[in-house]
């Protein structure tokens, strides 16, 4: 093989290598937001489950308040019978006080209705407090892993950055900067083999002449078609496949 494809390939591989840790990286925040988003989604069911018990509880208090009201309401009433010498309005306030206690019943009948309520509303509380502690726990635990990855990840990337440099001086600038613009257009595959008398990058079959430089290996070969760099082994077959 060329020293020049050989010096290439290598490069290519580093490339590679840097493009894949570079889109792990770019995965690891929207993944640590997402996580944060179920921790919150979590705490904000357990807020709106405590908001319906305090909802109730406020309407209970307020039906406790009306019975009270009726309560004094049937004593003025009350009071007032005694006072009174006519019978027509004596049994007027005997309908208002009846009226009353009526009421007073309907109303303790929604007073037990809200305990029941409160109750259930109570105890969904107990789930989403369990799970809003679960998920926090979980998240805190996977946002850490994520951060240590990230980490990691980094420092391997700085690592196969400073040593790209290295690997890229090696090779000749005028095949260099063929092979950058190459990686700029077509992504990390530049550097391609022949195999069946067809390019690895596009897969069009080449004419004859290319596969016979290939061969030869004296010359860098490029692709009539999508122009990546060609590289031939003996270990590749140059007859198209039938």
């Amino acid at each position: 093989m060329l020293e020049m494809i050989e010096k290439l390939l290598i490069l290519q591989d580093r490339d590679r290598k840097i493009r894949r840790i570079k889109g792990e990286l770019a995965h690891i925040e929207p993944e640590r937001q997402s996580l944060k988003a179920k921790a919150s989604g979590a705490l904000a069911s357990l807020e709106k489950a405590k908001t319906s018990v305090k909802e109730l509880e406020s309407q209970r208090k307020d039906l406790e308040l009306e019975v009270e009201a009726k309560k004094e309401l049937i004593t003025k009433y009350a009071n007032q019978q005694f006072q009174t010498r006519k019978n027509e309005e004596y049994r007027a306030l005997a309908h208002e006080i009846q009226t009353c206690k009526e009421a007073i019943f309907k109303i303790e009948d929604q007073e037990i209705g809200l305990m029941e309520q409160a109750e259930v509303a109570q105890k969904e509380v107990v789930r989403n407090t369990q799970m809003a502690n679960e998920s926090k726990k979980l998240v805190e635990d996977q946002v850490a892993q994520l951060g240590e990855r990230e980490q990691n990840l980094k420092k391997e990337l700085a690592e196969l950055e400073a040593n790209r440099e290295e690997l890229a001086s090696a090779v000749d600038e005028s095949a260099r900067g063929r092979y950058d613009r190459l990686l700029r257009n077509k992504g990390e595959s530049v550097v391609v083999g022949v195999q069946h008398g067809v390019c690895g990058g596009c897969h069009m079959k080449l004419p004859p002449q290319l596969l016979v430089s290939c061969q030869a290996q004296q010359e860098l070969v490029t692709c009539s078609n999508c122009g990546r760099i060609l590289y031939y082994t003996h270990d590749m077959d140059l007859v198209a496949a039938d």
